[in-house]
């Protein structure tokens, strides 16, 4: 096994773990590997002296772990929730710390309807569902509140 260190597009920095250089290269080029922090695909190796594994002093194989596939699947996963953010920044007003008060306005039609997101506490979403008014918690990485894209 080869120890890269990684930093994606955003420059968060982490580190991943690859059955040879050839591998990692072959994993990026079909966007298999997502930044654990943003989920962007968009990930290079940092400059670093590479730890490799030979085994050495072991007497028997090593096996493979039984969460190897794990991470193509953590690919998959953080890609999707990316473009759904995506997906909501680009057809959503940004209503900021009025979202509880704007969708208010729009349920009870005080307000022309619109898709809308933005800032509220649990006790406010909660108090949002009691009244019938349909909201959806999103986590939005923190780079890109207020990025229209």
């Amino acid at each position: 096994m080869i120890v890269f260190n990684l930093s994606c597009g955003n420059e968060h920095r982490f580190e991943g773990w690859f059955e040879s250089s050839a591998k990692f290269e072959s994993q990026r080029e079909l966007r298999l590997l997502s930044c654990p922090v943003c989920g962007t695909d968009e990930v290079s190796k940092e400059l670093h002296a590479p730890y490799v594994n030979t085994g050495a002093g072991r007497s028997t194989p090593e096996k493979q772990p039984a969460n190897a596939h794990v991470l193509p699947q953590q690919a998959v996963f953080h890609r999707a929730i990316s473009q759904l953010v995506d997906h909501v920044i680009a057809n959503t007003e940004d209503v900021g710390d009025a979202f509880p008060e704007d969708a208010r306005k729009i349920h009870y039609h005080e307000a022309p309807a619109r898709a809308i997101r933005g800032n509220a506490s649990a006790d406010e979403i909660a108090d949002l569902r009691e009244e019938g008014i349909e909201v959806v918690a999103i986590p939005v990485p923190k780079y890109r509140i207020g990025k229209a894209h």
